[in-house]
């Protein structure tokens, strides 16, 4: 009989650099993934393309932290257009949320008045900050998200961003592709330090106005 996936054993997963997806949202068992070029974000050269720093300059949603994280994950899991499908089944759902409460797993999240608009989550290890999912439900609301999930991480001293693949919508901010082996010797020296996820916004928008992106108030 399978030994069943716990939190702790799947932090234990990510240390290693290895990640769980199921095939479907009915599928009952999980596949785990290595592959042998990782994505990754350079929190070094994040680039905010010209027209989303505009945006971000205009601070068209409330961006908040943690207070919906369940609600991003299932959004994250729902239909939407050009995805019909989802990796996120029940387990992955339970043990992404068990990890939330345990304080390793975490979501940024737009808001427009009492609307959830947009977000992502994924789950943080040492100084490593694993990316999982996103969705958006208004024009860039996604893409703000992890602007400010990027500022966070550089005010709370993190080294790695892994963002598992590189897409086209990735691409655009700078994620490049790096060679496994290369992958688990950052990674290594990411979880061997501590990286501090609850930084005061203050500190993120300061890294944001060094980016020359300063928001219309504080």
């Amino acid at each position: 009989m399978p030994t069943p996936l716990t939190p702790q054993r799947l932090l234990q997963a990510y240390a290693l650099g290895v990640f769980p997806m199921a095939e479907d949202a009915d599928s009952p068992e999980l596949m785990w993934f290595d592959p042998p070029r990782r994505g990754i974000l350079p929190l070094d050269a994040f680039h905010i393309p010209r027209r989303l720093s505009r945006t971000l300059r205009r601070a068209p949603y409330d961006i908040r932290v943690d207070t919906a994280f369940e609600q991003v994950m299932r959004l994250c899991a729902a239909p939407a257009e050009g995805r019909e499908r989802t990796w996120i089944n029940d387990e992955i759902l339970a043990l992404y949320t068990a990890l939330h409460r345990m304080g390793h797993a975490h979501s940024v999240e737009a808001w427009s008045g009492d609307a959830l608009v947009g977000g992502l989550y994924g789950v943080s290890l040492g100084a490593a900050f694993f990316g999982e999912s996103m969705f958006s439900r208004a024009t860039d609301a996604s893409k703000l998200a992890l602007v400010h999930l990027v500022a966070r991480l550089r005010a709370g001293g993190f080294t790695l961003l892994d963002t598992q693949f590189v897409t086209e919508h990735l691409s655009q901010f700078g994620a490049v592709e790096i060679p496994r082996a290369e992958y688990k010797r950052r990674l290594a020296a990411a979880i061997g330090q501590r990286g501090v996820w609850e930084v005061d916004q203050a500190a993120v928008w300061r890294v944001l106005a060094a980016e020359g992106a300063p928001p219309v108030s504080p």
